[in-house]
């Protein structure tokens, strides 16, 4: 084996952005008097013990671990990783001290610390991460498994504190891959003898938070834990978190949320929305804006169905969008504008040729659509064609997928396409249907709008892969299966040399182009506001979620 260092320097991206306004500070109060220990509560107001940060989030997961970025940012708290992402793109040491790979290039060797235990006191040794490694393959996570399948063969306990992964096919960005929260580990011994719901609402980690409480529809409170001593390289201290509890509230309204920052009830909020920003650093407050590389807000076309079965047509509705316009309107210069559907700026390996391929033209959008038999006109204005007018379904997850900056950014775009022709009928749904999977068949919808965080340009095989598991991938919101992208995608996946892995990226994304497959919309970006009282607050550099265990309340 060659020794690999642990530390890959990649080139640098825009992760984060802190900003604290000049501005007078406003002084706020935080909740709970001071307490000998921590002691669990029935509710978000009973009382709390000292030193509680009240954070208020805009959306309750179904677990506190999983394959969406909205569980992500929980786990994270709770469920340490081998590696973690520093500020500068470099994969840093967390469980695992250092990592080796091969010469060629098919075994990665993870080297762990030895001093780790989960909160059960099961030691994170190496079993358990090889327990953790099937866990996913076996689909215990979704998105490791879409992640790893096809690349991990089988992992294996060398001795007490040496991992090897054994991969069929080269995997260069494995271990910035393993940054992301998805791939937090959990006690072996919890996944073995608690239930599925057990390890939902309260998985055992070993992380500087537990689990103590769980009130559904309201919040969940996240205690420290005493004797965590090992935080990763990327941490502003090492030791136990500062604070010893996080009441991590759920808030689906943002004017609630962003009221109750004000009034001092909360400590921190996420998701601020874009006309709240320059108002809330001229008023004192701390801001963090996290722009997430990978898929950005974008749409997608169902190639199965008519009208979008005919290129020219979809090509024809991204050209009637000033897409542009629409998001520097709604998102007051916080929102950037994207158009690279398959991926975002701030994702290594990002084509602007692709992102530049569908500008404004409604001149050509209405020379495609008559070429493509939509000649005639209704009395409204919509396109016909032998009688049936041009309308499409576009559904979108409201209060998950799209926020209320989301939902007004759509609308625009709805009102740009029918001036063209199109008949466009929006079908907002809650986000209890969409975690019952609502709108994800074939014959359900025509556009769909969504994002996929992902720390590179792997993303792209992830959604534009044919098969998981032995199934089409669900992941493919076009239903586009193809032999020539996927190949093309994989090959980019195993290649080594860092330049020509992001040119084949950037082939990858402008034959989506091409086939008018996705277009960008705006950056799914991570938004944070907290009150001045709160210090050490930042925000994890794979996903942006965030990060706790250097937080602390002073006045």
């Amino acid at each position: 084996m060659t020794d690999s260092p642990p530390h890959r320097l990649r080139s640098h991206r825009p992760y984060a952005l802190a900003v604290t306004a000049a501005a007078s500070v406003l002084a706020l109060t935080a909740c709970g008097g001071h307490h000998a220990s921590v002691t669990s509560t029935s509710s978000a107001d009973a009382a709390a013990p000292a030193e509680v940060i009240t954070y208020g989030h805009q959306q309750e997961p179904p677990c506190v671990h999983g394959g969406w970025i909205e569980q992500g940012y929980l786990s994270h708290q709770v469920l340490d990783a081998l590696v973690s992402l520093g500020d500068d793109g470099t994969v840093e040491p967390w469980l695992a001290t250092d990592w080796d790979v091969s010469d060629d290039d098919l075994t990665w060797t993870f080297h762990l610390r030895e001093e780790p235990t989960f909160s059960d006191g099961t030691p994170v040794d190496a079993q358990a991460i090889v327990d953790n490694i099937d866990y996913w393959l076996e689909g215990g996570n979704s998105t490791a498994r879409v992640w790893l399948e096809g690349y991990v063969q089988d992992a294996t306990a060398v001795d007490d504190h040496t991992v090897e992964i054994a991969l069929a096919d080269p995997y260069p960005l494995l271990a910035e891959n393993l940054t992301q929260p998805y791939f937090g580990i959990q006690s072996p011994t919890a996944l073995a003898t608690r239930s599925a719901e057990e390890n939902c609402s309260a998985p055992i980690g070993s992380g500087p938070f537990t689990v103590t409480e769980w009130n559904r529809g309201t919040n969940i409170l996240l205690d420290r834990r005493d004797d965590y001593d090992w935080a990763p390289a990327t941490a502003a201290s090492q030791g136990p978190a500062r604070a010893q509890r996080i009441d991590w509230r759920f808030l689906a309204d943002p004017t609630a949320r962003t009221a109750a920052l004000r009034a001092g009830e909360l400590d921190a909020i996420y998701d601020v929305q874009a006309f709240e920003w320059t108002k809330l650093q001229d008023e004192g407050y701390e801001t963090h804006l996290y722009n997430t590389p990978g898929r950005p807000q974008q749409i997608s076309f169902n190639t199965t169905r008519a009208p979008f079965d005919d290129r020219r047509v979809r090509q024809a509705f991204a050209l009637s969008l000033d897409r542009e316009a629409v998001v520097e309107s709604v998102g007051k210069g916080v929102i950037p504008y994207e158009g690279n559907g398959p991926v975002g700026k701030a994702t290594d390996g990002y084509s602007q040729t692709a992102a530049d391929r569908y500008s404004f033209d409604p001149d050509e959008a209405n020379r495609l659509l008559d070429e493509a038999g939509w000649t005639q006109r209704a009395t409204d204005g919509t396109r016909l064609k032998d009688g049936e007018r041009l309308d499409v379904e576009f559904p979108y997850a409201g209060g998950r997928t799209i926020n209320q900056d989301g939902a007004a950014i759509i609308q625009g775009l709805q009102q740009q396409a029918e001036a063209i022709g199109f008949e466009v009928t929006l079908i907002p749904f809650p986000p209890s249907e969409a975690a019952a999977g609502a709108y994800t068949g074939q014959d359900e919808y025509d556009l769909s709008i969504g994002y996929w965080t992902s720390i590179n340009a792997g993303i792209l095989h992830v959604i534009w892969q044919q098969e998981v598991g032995g199934e089409p991938n669900a992941s493919n919101s076009a239903f586009f299966f193809d032999d020539d992208l996927e190949d093309l995608i994989r090959t980019a996946n195993s290649t080594t040399d860092p330049d020509a892995q992001n040119a084949l990226y950037r082939q990858a994304q402008e034959f989506i182009a091409d086939e008018a497959l996705s277009i960008g919309v705006y950056d799914r970006l991570s938004t944070l506001a907290a009150s001045p009282r709160l210090h050490g607050l930042r925000q994890e550099n794979s996903q942006g979620g965030p990060v706790f265990h250097d937080a602390y309340l002073e006045d």
